[in-house]
C-alpha cells in the first residue's frame, strides 16, 4: 500500500510529517488531507495563531501530489456604521 506524508503549514510554522500513513489510494490520502486541515483550522485560526493552515500531501518518493489550504479572513466595515435613526 502507498505510504503518504501529510507536512503541515501554519502561517509560518512548517511542520514536516516524518512517517506518513497507508493508503489504498490518492483519494484517500486526499480525504485524509482535507480533514486534517479542517481540524487544524477549527482548533487554531479563532485564537489568531495564524491565519492559513495548509497540509502539503507527498507520495512515498515525498514529491508533493496535492495541498490542501484552509483560510480564515475577517473583513470589519469601516467606518463603523452608525445605528438607524428612529
Amino acid at each position: 500500500m502507498p505510504r503518504f506524508y501529510f507536512d503541515v503549514r501554519e502561517g509560518t510554522s512548517f511542520t514536516p510529517d516524518e512517517e506518513g500513513l497507508e493508503f489504498a489510494s490518492l483519494d484517500g490520502a486526499e480525504r485524509e488531507a482535507a480533514t486534517a486541515a479542517a481540524e487544524i483550522g477549527r482548533d487554531r485560526l479563532p485564537k489568531g495563531d495564524a491565519r492559513d493552515v495548509t497540509v502539503e500531501l507527498k507520495n512515498e518518493h515525498h514529491q508533493r501530489v496535492l495541498t490542501v489550504t484552509v483560510t480564515m479572513g475577517i473583513h470589519r466595515v469601516e467606518p463603523e456604521p452608525k445605528p438607524p435613526r428612529t
